[in-house]
């Protein structure tokens, strides 16, 4: 119980970051990836911040858990797979899509709930994506 609350909790974390520096707005999303025209660096700050906070928390968690998450689950480390093909087409995939639709799976739930009429379509359309990729090519074994 205490990890589905811990989940919900950073979930609901996220989301209020995502709402308060108003990158549920696609418009701010399609417009930070326009290099070419009227480019919004404030994507950067976002993720930066967010980046911060999370090394930040990692290390610390590291340091006085020994490794261990607060569900006593081991905390990913330093090593990690090489890149491969399926890493590369599936973040391309991602990438293509966020440039279309100025969405990302956070952002589009965040306007789902706001009852967004893109968000009607989007959020459909990712879960088929979603499931494609599970039962079709196994993505997240």
């Amino acid at each position: 119980m205490s990890r589905l609350f811990l989940t919900f909790l950073a979930g609901l974390l996220f989301g209020l970051g995502l709402a308060v520096s108003g990158m549920t707005d696609p418009t701010r999303v399609i417009a930070f990836l326009d290099v070419a025209g009227a480019w919004d660096p404030s994507l950067i700050f976002v993720m930066g911040g967010a980046l911060g906070t999370y090394a930040l928390c990692m290390f610390i968690t590291h340091k006085v858990r020994g490794g261990k998450g607060m569900d006593q689950t081991d905390l990913p480390c330093g090593d990690s797979e090489p890149l491969n093909r399926r890493l590369l087409i599936g973040s391309a995939l991602f990438g293509i899509g966020w440039a279309l639709a100025g969405f990302c799976p956070g952002p589009a739930l965040a306007n789902l709930a706001a009852l967004r009429s893109e968000a009607l379509v989007f959020v459909p359309l990712m879960l088929v994506g979603m499931s494609i990729a599970h039962y079709g090519f196994g993505a997240d074994r």
